[in-house]
């Protein structure tokens, strides 16, 4: 008599599958979606002997790709905008994504480590690009400050439920 004749071997044979890891983040490609630079006051930013002041916008999108593969698009979006009383130094504005599969992942691990986690993996590189820029276009490099991903997704959270409840 042969093993394959009974059953209860056959479930001994036959591992059950592995229970899931902790959820993890595949980052398949990162890259540069779009860039803009503008320099209209190198000249005003030359002569003067203060700090320009920096305005800085942050914004991070998520795009969902084949559903199946837990497959999303993050855009990290990065604007500065540098003034120096009423004259405009520069201007520069950086989309920089990167395409991430997410891996046991539960629907509600899902959101915080789209727009939590997977910013903060791709800023570093966003970061070098915006300070190098600025750098190439004659200006000390501009390097930003480290930026709070949880706090952002918290105070996206308090909007999202204030305006259900004014919808309410």
């Amino acid at each position: 008599m042969t093993d394959a004749a009974n059953p209860e071997s056959d479930q001994a044979a036959t591992p059950a599958a592995p229970p899931p890891g902790p959820p993890m983040i595949r980052v398949l490609a990162q890259y540069i979606k779009d860039l803009s630079f503008e320099n209209p006051g190198l000249f005003a930013g030359q002569n003067a002997g203060s700090a320009p002041e920096i305005e800085l916008g942050i914004d991070v999108r998520v795009e969902p790709g084949p559903p199946a593969e837990k497959i999303f698009a993050v855009e990290l979006k990065l604007s500065a905008r540098a003034k120096r009383q009423d004259t405009v130094v520069f201007i520069v504005e950086l989309v920089y994504a990167g395409v991430v599969q997410l891996q046991d992942a539960s629907p509600q691990d899902a959101e915080p480590m789209l727009l939590i986690e997977c910013p903060r993996l791709l800023f570093p590189f966003a970061r070098r690009i915006i300070a190098d820029i600025t750098r190439e276009g004659g200006h000390p490099p501009l390097m930003i400050d480290p930026i709070d991903f949880v706090g952002l997704y918290r105070q996206q959270q308090q909007q999202r439920a204030a305006a259900a409840a004014q919808q309410a």
